[in-house]
């Protein structure tokens, strides 16, 4: 397998970001939401509701908080509307950034997003300024000891997937966006235990970044993941891992 993308591997060490379960609730409750609006609130005919709901499940939401988020979707129960929006800016050294955001106020969102960018050595661009350097792809992780890495491969191939890696004790399967549910769904028939799946951004070029910048790039990165209203971002930095790890510690 090859397509191996440090991107990824960025991210999860990045989890820790996350830890606060009530933050992790509130984000996997507005994708529940706003997947049960998009297509109604049938997992069954919904792909992404489905998704949501599975990743809500893995967190350990509460069944009745992911019903109550459905049902604000569909419009069965009262709820915040929240709007999908996206902002792109530089970070320090020149890194790119492209962040997605639920908000039930664009207003004030757009805002904060400044000023943490702001903050911490950056600026937030026009929308086009550095989309164009991230691809949109699909990714579903398989846990390595489920499967061989060749039979993993074979199928996945077989049910549309474009690649896959093998990365810090999972695979990692990749495929066109819109094609994330169906290879999704194909693994699991084949019988292929299947972690996470997400739509996520990769860049096509990276910045490398020591010392100075790549403390404020990591806080700023922080920060903007500890905002309510981001669901995620995406940056093309490339530090050393570890200056990572003293940042984490």
């Amino acid at each position: 397998m090859s397509g191996h993308s440090k991107w990824s591997t960025i991210k999860r060490k990045k989890g820790k970001l996350d830890a606060q379960r009530g933050r992790v609730f509130t984000r996997l409750g507005k994708e529940v939401t706003i997947a049960a609006k998009e297509a109604g609130g049938d997992a069954d005919s919904n792909p992404r509701l489905r998704t949501a709901v599975e990743n809500a499940k893995k967190a350990n939401m509460p069944a009745d908080t992911i019903k109550k988020a459905i049902q604000k979707g569909t419009g069965e129960l009262p709820g915040v509307t929240y709007e999908q929006s996206t902002y792109e800016g530089y970070g320090p050294g020149g890194v790119a950034m492209y962040i997605e955001v639920l908000t039930d106020n664009k207003n004030r969102t757009v805002a904060e997003i400044r000023h943490i960018i702001t903050k911490h050595n950056g600026n937030l661009g026009e929308n086009g300024s550095v989309a164009w350097i991230f691809q949109k792809i699909g990714q579903i992780t398989v846990p390595e000891g489920s499967t061989d890495e060749d039979t993993l491969m074979r199928t996945a191939l077989d049910c549309g997937a474009s690649d896959g890696a093998s990365e810090d004790g999972q695979f990692l399967v990749t495929t066109e966006f819109a094609q994330l549910y169906v290879v999704k769904d194909g693994l699991e028939t084949a019988g292929v235990e299947v972690g996470e799946a997400v739509v996520t951004m990769i860049p096509q070029n990276t910045v490398k970044l020591e010392g100075r910048s790549a403390e404020q790039m990591l806080k700023l990165f922080e920060a903007l993941e500890d905002h309510d209203d981001v669901q995620s971002v995406y940056a093309n930095f490339d530090i050393d891992d570890d200056i990572m790890e003293q940042f984490e510690a």
